[in-house]
């Protein structure tokens, strides 16, 4: 969950001045373009490094110390990042990252008196940050009304007031001020509150703290259902037992500004750039050593920017005692299988099943990665325990189910997989994932045929410009023998995976069944030049050699020329 906002919102809440452009000097272009390719990849270490030789030779250069810097922070070296900013704003910068590693750098030095009057006399970072933030400084001043006050301001501004009626609620709760904030978290602020993770603890918390346990329980039952991870689960039995919680998500103004920060990288979380949401995130974290869910939130940015390593190090940040630390695991071995480390993706999650043998995700995660490195028989013990615990199959399940019937008919139980590819339709009817693969496997093994076309002409119309789907439609057409309707698909699927070695010599297959011989030997040698299995290869080849028709009764099969002629 995440408090999402407009594009308008988004502008005004990311204004910022631009770094000037300068030309390079001589004698840095080697280490800028090694900079340059390095952040371009979202190698941040090398980035940074490459940077500050650039910067070596024209230090003046704002360009290349704003880079070093993103870099910086983006590794999470917040006080590395805090000197490079305050060499560009005390050289005349208006940089809006520098001045979020500044006023960063400031938090963590308690300068919130500094903070207050620069917030005051210019814009830093942005309106709606610059606001947050300053109302936290002044809090942390101790000036608690005026605090509250910054917030009502930025409350007024369009598209604006979930943001600060949000803070406004965690700086009363903070203050002690429980039933003020609760009003607001309950709607009563003249806006209806968004439902996100960190609100919902806070609430929580708060409505407990006002001994109104069952309330809390119900808000909790009420956005995340009856499936609670670790942290929620543990909340709720405190809850339940009537246990009296207190309000901890903000333990001061730092926190109050951590808070904002992750708010912000929040609401940038598919909005705006991985990289650029990521240095937020990294604030966020900095600012407050245990704040959680800024850990994971920059993992998952790390993630999808295709550095499994550096989220692999933020996963371990996680403690082993903390709630999210199950979470935090789960993240890890996707990470260590994403950095080409499958087998420590799998110690990783046995050691986790045997710490919580009870939760079926890290099962069913175990047999993820062990089904992708080719474990097949492990991968359905893995997925066997995760059903167990399901109990009673539900619509949720249905990928499980999937997963363990593609790990038996990769381990030639055919009976099984049938069995577990139909309780997946049963559970999710019409998934398309689940009727192409069951259609592909009754095509592949000459069974149900019409069935088979049924199965996959629905998964087609739901999926269209699928190439998979595509390639299992020409592909059955072919199998029954009609060749020309076999190929307008199977061209189309060559098309959307045009380096996809089984379409290209599907294709090919298909074209040779119509009599277009050339293109069918273009098509295989195609599918060779993109490297198919190694079991593939030879067959492909023998076609090149001798054509089609002599394979198949080299194989004890109908050749397609006798069959043309039938």
């Amino acid at each position: 969950m995440r408090i999402t906002v407009t594009s308008a919102a988004l502008a005004i809440m990311l204004c910022a001045s631009a770094s000037l452009g300068q030309s390079m000097k001589p004698g840095t272009a080697g280490a800028y373009l090694a900079a340059r390719h390095a952040a371009g990849t979202n190698d941040y270490r090398a980035a940074a490094e490459f940077y500050a030789q650039a910067m070596r030779g024209d230090s003046r250069n704002f360009a290349l110390t704003e880079n070093a810097l993103s870099a910086r922070l983006a590794l999470g070296e917040l006080r590395e990042a805090e000197e490079l900013a305050a060499r560009m704003i005390g050289n005349g910068s208006n940089s809006q990252i520098a001045h979020m590693a500044a006023v960063a750098g400031q938090t963590l030095d308690q300068d919130f008196e500094g903070l207050v009057e620069s917030f005051r006399s210019a814009t830093r970072i942005g309106p709606l940050v610059d606001g947050l933030l300053l109302g936290w400084a002044l809090i942390g001043t101790g000036q608690i009304e005026e605090g509250i006050a910054a917030f009502d301001a930025i409350a007024l501004r369009d598209g604006l007031r979930p943001f600060a009626l949000h803070h406004k609620a965690l700086a009363l709760a903070y203050d002690g001020r429980l039933e003020e904030a609760e009003e607001i978290f309950a709607g009563k602020g003249g806006v209806e509150m968004p439902d996100n993770r960190r609100g919902l603890i806070a609430r929580a918390q708060i409505l407990s703290a006002l001994e109104r346990n069952t309330e809390a329980r119900a808000q909790i039952a009420r956005v995340l259902g009856s499936e609670l991870d670790v942290r929620f689960s543990r909340l709720d039995r405190r809850l339940a037992a009537g246990e009296p919680l207190e309000f901890t998500e903000v333990r001061g103004a730092a926190h109050g500004m951590a808070e904002v920060f992750y708010t912000v990288s929040s609401a940038l979380n598919g909005e705006a750039s991985d990289s650029y949401a990521l240095l937020y995130a990294r604030i966020a974290h900095a600012l407050n050593p245990n704040h959680i869910d800024a850990i994971l939130l920059s993992a998952e940015y790390l993630e999808r920017l295709d550095r499994p390593e550096l989220a692999t190090l933020a996963y371990d940040m996680v403690p082993r005692g903390a709630a999210e630390y199950v979470t935090a695991e789960l993240g890890r071995a996707d990470a260590l299988r994403a950095a080409n480390r499958p087998d420590a993706a799998v110690e990783a999650l046995h050691q986790l099943a045997e710490a919580h043998p009870s939760i079926p995700k890290i099962h069913s995660k175990l047999g993820d990665v062990l089904r992708r490195s080719g474990r097949y028989a492990e991968a359905v013990t893995a997925y066997d325990a995760a059903i167990d615990l399901y109990g009673a199959p539900a619509n949720e399940h249905w990928f499980t189910y999937f997963a363990r019937g593609i790990s038996f008919e990769r381990e030639d139980n055919w009976p099984a997989a049938e069995a577990d590819f139909r309780m997946a339709l049963e559970l999710r009817p019409n998934q398309p994932q689940v009727m192409n693969y069951l259609g592909y496997s009754l095509v592949e093994k000459n069974l149900k045929l019409d069935e088979a076309l049924e199965l996959i002409e629905a998964a087609a119309q739901l999926r269209p410009d699928n190439g998979h789907i595509l390639d299992s439609l020409g592909w059955v057409l072919y199998r029954l023998g009609r060749f020309d309707e076999a190929v307008g698909p199977m061209e189309t699927a060559v098309e959307l995976m045009a380096t996809d070695p089984i379409i290209n010599d599907h294709l090919g297959d298909v074209y040779w069944a119509v009599g277009r011989f050339k293109e069918a030997h273009f098509q295989w040698t195609r599918a060779l030049s993109f490297d198919p299995e190694p079991e593939d290869v030879a067959r492909i080849r023998r076609k090149l050699d001798v054509g089609l028709d002599v394979v198949l009764e080299e194989e004890g099969m109908e050749p397609i020329t006798v069959a043309n002629d039938g």
